[in-house]
């Protein structure tokens, strides 16, 4: 089994990576920095890990608080890089590609990089200088990770941002940034995974999955660009949209109900029974957009998000048909609660690829 050791694990993209490792049963020792580094604890993380990662940095404060903070924080990863007995192989660098632009901010991530590769240097390790573009993805946190973030937050309120001053991004998920900076995907890749979109584009995107999720409708997620955008908003709509109402038809015949409605892109429809007291789920998704319906009998659906011990639940009957779609890096699952067989469809956006599932156990 690995062991990385990394800075900045509390933070936006820290959280993706722990999320991004789980299905490797990779372990992640946290090396804290600033305040509460502490040598010898640091020196431990790295003695022996497979790979260090440095993410840890200060994008939003004052000019000297952004230099001294990402100077600092490297000098910190560093020296316990160089004090350990058995260093990694391979360390690396979660940079920035505004580290060339002669902003206060991008002389601090270069002057941290040159820091951090002379450690690695020193200890004989290869060092990989990941320059990452505007990373946005779930849970981010608005009016400071990203626009992406702040759109996901102000529309999912029913307010309407507007763009002040408009300019093309070079965008990138953080589950892709994960991908990168653990070495399952060649650095070389990176240009294949990054979208550029506009300002005002990315809001008219969000803005399109905002008009169409409000009645429960899942936007065109043929594109990844588009399934990762869709699933950044719908974290923020978690849970105060959900669950999703449903309108059933009866008559003398029996009754009818929209399970779905999808404007694009693949998708798998499943059905289970399930017996009373038994549960069904358990793990969590990276990409996959999921949904839940109950048909008939009584069901508790439950979330976790994950590295959190709150849970949320919504019981469910068939009488009163609703969907519940699961949050990506939110652990769930489904029991049967009442006397009956419980019958459930299941509704992914992706036929299932054994090579791939995207299906990763997790307790709820």
């Amino acid at each position: 089994m690995s062991r990385f050791a990394t800075t900045g694990t509390r933070g936006f993209l820290g959280w993706h990576l722990r999320a991004g490792l789980q299905d490797s049963g990779t372990t992640v020792d946290a090396i804290p920095v600033g305040e509460a580094f502490d040598l010898e604890q640091a020196t431990g993380a790295i003695d022996g890990s497979s790979r260090a990662i440095h993410i840890a940095g200060v994008n939003r404060a004052s000019d000297e608080a952004v230099t001294e903070g990402n100077i600092g924080f490297a000098k910190q990863f560093a020296t316990a890089l160089r004090s350990a007995d058995n260093p990694p192989p391979v360390v690396v660098y979660a940079n920035s590609t505004q580290s060339t632009n002669g902003s206060v901010y991008g002389e601090a991530k270069a002057r941290a990089g040159d820091i951090v590769a002379a450690a690695a240097a020193h200890v004989g390790a290869e060092f990989v200088d990941l320059r990452l573009p505007n990373l946005f993805g779930e849970h981010g946190r608005p009016f400071y990770n990203s626009v992406t973030a702040t759109f996901s937050h102000l529309i999912a309120k029913g307010e309407s941002p507007t763009v002040e001053k408009d300019k093309l991004l070079t965008l990138l998920h953080a589950q892709n940034a994960v991908d990168l900076l653990v070495g399952a995907v060649q650095i070389d890749s990176l240009s294949a995974l990054e979208q550029n979109e506009t300002v005002s584009g990315l809001l008219g995107r969000m803005q399109g999955y905002a008009e169409l999720y409000r009645y429960g409708e899942i936007p065109d997620v043929a594109d990844e660009f588009d399934r990762d955008l869709f699933n950044t908003y719908r974290s923020f709509t978690f849970p105060s949209q959900s669950p999703i109402q449903l309108t059933r038809h009866a008559d003398p015949r029996g009754s009818f109900f929209e399970i779905i409605r999808s404007h694009g892109g693949p998708g798998q429809s499943s059905f289970s029974t399930t017996v009373p007291g038994v549960t069904r789920g358990d793990h969590f998704h990276r990409r996959k957009i999921e949904r839940f319906t109950v048909l008939h009998g009584r069901a508790r659906i439950s979330l976790r998000r994950l590295f959190t011990d709150e849970v949320i639940s919504f019981e469910v009957s068939g009488d009163f048909p609703i969907a519940v779609d699961m949050p990506t890096m939110w652990a769930h699952n489904i029991t049967n609660i009442g006397d009956d067989l419980l019958y459930t469809s299941f509704w992914t956006n992706e036929i299932f690829n054994p090579e791939n599932p995207d299906t990763i156990a997790e307790v709820v």
